[in-house]
């Protein structure tokens, strides 16, 4: 999880100030402390913690925060605008020329994950009905021009290459003649990485930029190089004039130094947080939903967002519709559990919904994507008659079931009986479920309880 150690600790800080009815400059200033050792040890610039923790204590100490009703609220809520802002305030969005294509260049270290994230950049913009083009301007790497080429062939975007005896100078130069020739609106042009910054690779991205005249340059860093990917940024930004980064396997970055420092020491905004190796769109940098997410606020918005964009709208409709009526089958529960799996990780759902991080429970909790993959097999062994009707799962038809998941025949009468429990209880509670709430007031919910379970009002 993203942050998760820094999270953790501010989460601790913040804990013992809510609980405070009063609080005075020395209880801020212990505050301050710890986050300031929580920074550093998230591997933020020095100079950037020095300047974030004089801001908030300025806010901090002041007569407002002293007077209110919710002192410990209002240093969290002071925290949480001092580092949007700290990572750039609001949403960088993408440049976009006036005069088509619009031309992004990529540049960024060996290693960082460019070839891949100029695919994921081409998926976004193909998502948001553009036309894009990438250009396979890295001729040194083995096997870069063929890469771009398949993923290009995996997203449905094609690739300009002239081969890799051809100089990416002149690759770039007929690229961009041939996308404006073809209508495309946008083009990437995914240059050469280096083990390490040295004068002929910033040469020949420069001699790039002059044939190209770029809208964006777009810096690909690793997160999980922390101060480093800082330190690359600041090399590439005083020779290119950077337009924005990508923070690539932001999932892996358990401390958050780079995507807390990049801002502040460049000027550079971060455009776009990447995550995993799967060629899935780039996602949007919002400071102000990263610094909630850090304080363990949650991020609903971008959830809901990920929901809008992957769930069909009428199928949910219908699913909620069989619900209701108790007509769910397995080949509905085996789509609903393919629809919440395009959203993500299920371990990444629970970290943007609000107040899971302090939950001691979710805390420990690792969600088994195995197991959830052991429950699809099951289903899938199933032939589609058993799938809506499970009534006719007879002993033998389990036992094949079984020796066709590579399960047990204990797993898969596990699985049947939740599921046929789960439907009682649907069925119960639609039953019992008028037009102004519960039939019978809260007697008629307690009658929906199973035996044994008290009600809790």
């Amino acid at each position: 999880m993203a942050f998760e150690g820094l999270s953790s600790r501010l989460q601790n800080v913040f804990g013992k100030l809510r609980g405070k009815g009063k609080v005075s400059e020395d209880d801020v200033n212990e505050a301050m402390r710890e986050v300031r050792l929580a920074l550093l040890e998230a591997d933020v610039n020095f100079k950037v913690v020095k300047d974030f923790i004089a801001k908030v204590k300025e806010r901090a100490v002041g007569l407002d925060v002293m007077k209110s009703f919710t002192p410990g609220m209002v240093v969290v809520d002071i925290v949480n605008k001092e580092l949007t802002e700290l990572m750039g305030g609001t949403q960088s969005k993408l440049a976009k020329s006036n005069k088509p294509p619009t031309v992004i260049l990529m540049a960024g270290l060996q290693g960082a994950g460019k070839t891949t994230s100029t695919a994921k950049l081409a998926k976004l913009l193909l998502k948001d009905k553009h036309k894009p083009l990438m250009i396979a301007g890295d001729i040194y790497r083995p096997a870069a021009i063929k890469q771009l080429q398949v993923l290009g062939e995996q997203i449905g975007v094609p690739v300009f290459t002239l081969g890799d005896q051809t100089s990416p100078v002149e690759i770039a130069r007929a690229g961009l003649q041939f996308a404006k020739d073809n209508g495309h609106d946008y083009v990437i042009v995914d240059t050469a990485g280096r083990l390490h910054i040295d004068e002929a690779l910033m040469g020949e991205i420069r001699q790039i930029h002059d044939v190209t005249k770029p809208d964006e340059v777009l810096l690909v860093v690793d997160a999980m190089t922390g101060q480093e990917a800082v330190n690359v940024a600041q090399s590439f930004h005083s020779q290119l004039e950077l337009t924005g980064v990508i923070l690539t396997k932001l999932d892996g970055d358990t401390r958050g130094g780079a995507a807390l420092s990049v801002k502040a020491v460049t000027g550079c905004p971060i455009k776009f947080a990447a995550t995993g190796e799967k060629i899935e769109p780039l996602e949007p940098f919002h400071p102000e939903r990263m610094a909630s997410r850090i304080l363990g606020m949650g991020d609903m918005l971008s959830l809901i967002e990920k929901a809008h964009s992957t769930i069909d709208a009428e199928k949910a409709a219908e699913m909620e519709r069989k619900m209701r009526t108790a007509e769910f089958t397995f080949e509905d529960f085996l789509d609903q559990m393919e629809q919440v799996r395009k959203l993500g990780p299920l371990d990444q759902l629970l970290d943007m919904m609000p107040g899971m991080g302090k939950m001691k429970d979710m805390k420990n909790l690792k969600v088994d994507e195995k197991q959830i993959g052991r429950v699809e097999a099951i289903v899938k062994s199933m032939t589609k008659a058993e799938k809506q009707k499970p009534e006719i799962l007879n002993h033998s038809r389990r036992k094949r079931i079984a020796t066709g998941s590579g399960t047990s025949i204990a797993e898969v009468n596990r699985l049947i009986k939740q599921f046929d429990d789960m439907k009682k209880m649907m069925k119960q509670f639609s039953s019992m479920m008028g037009p102004k709430g519960p039939k019978g007031g809260m007697k008629g919910l307690k009658g929906m309880l199973p035996k044994g379970m008290k009600f809790p009002f």
